[in-house]
């Protein structure tokens, strides 16, 4: 199996994207290590991966807090001795243009969306770098690629992450750490419910999936396979890559 005993840590792992990577992860043999807030969740979550098989814990931290980050790697490394994939996948939308978004709102969606995944990326790397191996995926998203319209705060964060992601590829290129980012579009997740706020969610999914060439919004599940292929020994010659999952919207 391609993570047979790798250390994963997924960050945003009880719910959407980020449950369907672990759990994707952890069929190919992955040890997880699973963050999130909801302790109830992240408990669950580990049992149901241990009654599969797998090896896998919870750590419950708020991202935002810049301690978190040394707290869940002296965690993995104390369980597991070692950090080969880290999957930065929370993040947060909140809607709003630039004249709606106060600077309270700023703040939040940037400090998740890109301090939290640069200070956790800065956390694990002196351990990738001292066994010359290791893999980072930044979850983004298409609107990184492109502007949107009534999301000022998401979309520059979001485009911030892809430019954390190039710089860290071209840091690190020469000494084993690839750096990737997956970029989704529309998702059948709970942020998904965010969009057209007080709609019928059928008619979201149906109105979003009419802007999207293939005519639909991904599936979790194939959003975690884009991430389970960049994070793996497969993608062993690509770093810096920006990689859309978006049925064909950034091709516009």
């Amino acid at each position: 199996m391609l993570f047979q005993d790798q250390v994963c840590i997924v960050t945003g792992a009880t719910s959407g994207i980020g449950r369907a990577v672990a759990e994707e992860l952890a069929s190919k043999g992955a040890v997880l290590v699973l963050v999130g807030r909801d302790q109830a969740k992240g408990d669950a979550l580990a049992m149901a991966l241990a009654e599969r098989g797998a090896r896998a814990l919870f750590f419950a931290a708020d991202l935002t807090d810049p301690h978190a980050p040394r707290g869940i790697v002296q965690a993995t490394l104390e369980s597991f001795g070692r950090i080969d994939v880290l999957v930065n996948n929370a993040g947060m939308l909140i809607n709003g243009s630039a004249l709606e978004c106060t600077d309270e709102q700023w703040d939040q969606v940037l400090d998740l969306n890109v301090s939290a995944a640069f200070r956790l990326s800065r956390e694990v790397l002196p351990s990738m770098l001292k066994q010359a191996s290791g893999s980072i995926v930044n979850v983004a998203s298409d609107w990184a690629l492109m502007g949107a319209k009534g999301a000022t705060a998401y979309c520059v964060s979001k485009a911030a992450l892809t430019q954390l992601t190039r710089c860290m590829a071209l840091d690190y290129a020469t000494q084993g750490v690839r750096v990737n980012a997956v970029c989704p579009s529309d998702t059948d997740t709970p942020m998904l419910d965010l969009a057209y706020e007080g709609d019928d969610r059928e008619w979201k999914v149906q109105a979003l999936a009419a802007s999207i060439p293939m005519g639909r919004v991904a599936h979790v599940g194939e959003v975690a396979k884009a991430v389970a292929f960049v994070a793996s020994s497969d993608a062993s010659f690509m770093t810096g890559a920006l990689v859309p999952v978006d049925g064909g919207t950034s091709a516009q």
